[in-house]
């Protein structure tokens, strides 16, 4: 996630409402009718930046069709909640079949995500509750949490708490996960040859 929480506008907006009155340039999300506003800020940035780097030179490698666009939507099912992931992988060769997609640059099918990554700041029960479900529940294969100051809960770290990656992936449609920690090598099942530490993507730009 890109920051925490600057400002919460009471009124409860639908899906469509939010698409006419989202700004461009901004960062925002609706959830379940709240519009949310977020602010990214530098860590933040510079992890993003490091994994996108890194993810894109797979896509190369690997000559798949995918993208990392600025600031596309993940609409969640039967919900008015739309988020803006820090690291969104796009799948183009099923962007046909997204009716969003070319009006609001909004992606609805897990079919078009390969992999969502999200930043934690304080507001983490959004990376760890809502989020976690929300993407399971869309069929998102691999979703990574980056925590990089450990603040999510103990009982989605462990305790003492501690900067952790956790990696939830998808077996037959429940999500399964493994954790990284300090210098242990990540295993991604959608990227396999990803050659990173934990370490590597808590410190990007230090």
């Amino acid at each position: 996630m890109p920051n925490a929480i600057l400002q919460t506008l009471p009124k409860t907006t639908t899906f469509e409402e939010f698409l006419a009155w989202k700004p461009d340039g901004g960062f925002y999300e609706l959830h379940d009718g709240v519009i949310v506003e977020m602010q990214p800020i530098g860590q933040h940035e510079e992890i993003n930046g490091f994994l996108l780097k890194k993810l894109n030179f797979q896509f190369e490698q690997l000559n798949l069709l995918y993208i990392i666009p600025k600031q596309a939507l993940v609409k969640v099912i039967d919900r008015d909640s739309v988020y803006s992931p820090g690291v969104l992988v796009i799948n183009q060769g099923n962007l046909d079949s997204e009716l969003l997609w070319k009006k609001s640059s909004t992606v609805t099918q897990a079919a078009s995500i390969p992999l969502v990554i999200e930043v934690v700041n304080t507001n983490w029960q959004d990376d760890y509750a809502h989020k976690l479900v929300d993407y399971e529940i869309l069929g998102i294969p691999e979703y990574w949490i980056i925590d990089y100051l450990g603040l999510g809960g103990r009982r989605y770290i462990g305790n003492p708490k501690q900067p952790t990656i956790s990696i939830y992936y998808l077996v037959e449609g429940e999500y399964q996960i493994s954790q990284f920690r300090g210098d242990e090598a990540i295993i991604s099942p959608t990227f396999p040859e990803l050659n990173l530490t934990a370490h590597q993507i808590f410190t990007a730009g230090q």
